[in-house]
């Protein structure tokens, strides 16, 4: 075909596409970002709805201090964002426990091994070896450079590292409760049901399932640069959509992709404003989202059909968002709770909710003396699938109850005079996400060898690339940024 308007069109500005089109553009090439909404930032975004504002999504943001990714993008591209270091990061609340998670992590560790029963010495050598696989394995999320495809400078670097990757080794393929068994630790319910509820939001499964190095690692997420954007993650994605125009990349809100097709040379996005020829496509959708717009049947794509088999084995999200006076007992600044009802049921269906709640520097969010509140949970999209529209509806109604009587049970503080509240259903996330049945968090990372299958970007087809977090490193904000920087720089190699 004629010379393409583009070097590399990418769809959606979740933050895989919010990371592939700013290091494309830095590196001199010619970049589109289509979104479908009106905003930028998918799954991780910061909407607007009857006057107040609220995260999309409930969870907390790491890789966020100067030395990680985004404290560097905020130095690179001059980012017009301001961190809060909230302390605790989390408050974990069952019928029984109350666990806080401080940024130190000794203080931590301090409250664990305090509590009735502790096995002192297991507790301690169970995070002495937490502590070293994941020191190992966030380095690569600190040097993107570590991650595959490896040339030979990053083949000799981790050379000069086996010693810091032995202690993961016997541990692959095997779920984290062998590790809680090995250190006699299986039967501590406190520490059984914090790992089990951060498992939940991060690798997607239970420490009975998860990938023991995979959940090693993402234990260290709350000591990993996590704070706080003031005025919402939203605020992030928006500054980088103004970096992307700032290096020369065209984003090019509400205008949903239609269709991809090849073309001789390179690739015809269809989008709603009209077409755009490009040589690379960057797509930041979920892999039943690229057959469909590719439009082609799973056999024609066996490797896409089997990762949408994966992330089906996954979650959806159920949520409420409410605006709440704030009680007397409020922290200043922006907070987060887990709620655990029952700690011997799974963790999912409204029996373990994430809340995030704003801080009083979040202006415009809600009126002043409130907070909004972002309250999520678990629901297996295989259930889902199942069912009758009529039913799902009944379904996620008895969740959304459930969800209300947990939160007056365990966060009574936030119930006392609720101002406002939306409901939302992984139906109403796959209207306004375009992700296909509203799945969330990508791939669940339970233990299996398969996890290691493919470690590094490479194209579905031609000049066509995945992005986001169905694809490695994985489920959170920074993984799939970390995923699109690798790719941009797959994209942006010499042939």
């Amino acid at each position: 075909m004629a010379e393409p308007w583009y070097d590399a069109v990418v769809v959606g500005a979740g933050f895989g596409g919010l990371a592939t089109a700013p290091e494309l553009a830095q590196r001199g090439a010619r970049v589109a970002l289509c979104e479908s909404l009106n905003y930028p930032g998918g799954c991780a975004s910061t909407f607007r709805r009857d006057g107040y504002a609220f995260e999309a999504g409930a969870t907390l943001f790491s890789g966020l201090a100067e030395p990680q990714l985004f404290g560097q993008w905020v130095r690179r591209y001059g980012l017009d964002v301001e961190v809060d270091w909230i302390d605790p990061l989390v408050e974990l609340r069952t019928p029984s426990l109350r666990l806080s998670v401080h940024r130190d992590r000794e203080r931590f560790l301090e409250q664990l091994t305090c509590l009735p029963g502790a096995p002192v010495r297991g507790v301690r050598d169970f995070f002495s070896l937490q502590r070293q696989v994941a020191e190992a394995l966030w380095t690569l999320f600190e040097d993107p450079a570590l991650l595959p495809p490896l040339d030979l400078r990053a083949l000799v670097r981790h050379a000069t590292r086996v010693s810091r990757y032995v202690p993961l080794l016997r541990w692959v393929g095997r779920p984290l409760e062998r590790v809680l068994e090995h250190f006699g630790l299986q039967r501590f319910a406190p520490l059984r049901t914090y790992l089990d509820a951060l498992c939940q939001i991060t690798v997607q499964c239970s420490a009975a399932e998860a990938e023991a190095p995979f959940a090693l690692a993402a234990m260290d997420y709350y000591w990993r640069g996590t704070g706080h954007v003031r005025g919402g993650i939203g605020r992030l994605a928006e500054a980088l959509v103004q970096a992307i125009t700032r290096c020369g990349g065209q984003v090019l809100l509400a205008n949903r992709v239609k269709s991809l097709a090849p073309e001789a040379g390179g690739w015809r996005v269809v989008t709603r404003r009209g077409e755009l020829l490009a040589r690379h496509v960057a797509a930041n959708v979920l892999p039943r989202g690229v057959m469909r717009l590719l439009g082609l049947p799973p056999e024609r794509l066996p490797r896409l059909a089997e990762l949408s088999e994966r992330v089906e084995e996954g979650w959806g999200a159920v949520m409420l968002y409410r605006v709440a006076r704030a009680p007397e007992t409020a922290l200043a600044k922006a907070s987060h709770l887990e709620l655990v009802q029952d700690e011997s049921a799974p963790l999912v269906e409204g029996n373990h909710l994430f809340v995030s709640i704003s801080g009083e520097a979040d202006m415009g969010r809600a009126p002043v003396g409130h907070r909004t509140l972002t309250i999520s949970t678990h629901v297996p999209l295989r259930r889902l699938a199942g069912q009758s529209g009529e039913a799902q509806a009944r379904y996620i109604a008895d969740i959304q109850s459930r969800m209300r009587e947990g939160l007056a049970r365990l966060a009574p503080e936030w119930c006392q005079e609720v101002r406002h509240e939306l409901t939302a259903s992984p139906r109403t996330f796959e209207r306004f996400t375009r992700r296909e049945a509203g799945a969330v968090g990508g791939v669940p990372r339970r233990a299996g060898l398969r996890q290691y299958r493919e470690l590094g970007p490479r194209p579905v087809l031609d000049g066509l690339w995945l992005v986001g977090d169905s694809v490695f490193p994985g489920q959170s904000t920074l993984a799939t940024a970390l995923g699109g920087i690798r790719t941009a720089s797959r994209i942006a190699a010499p042939r």
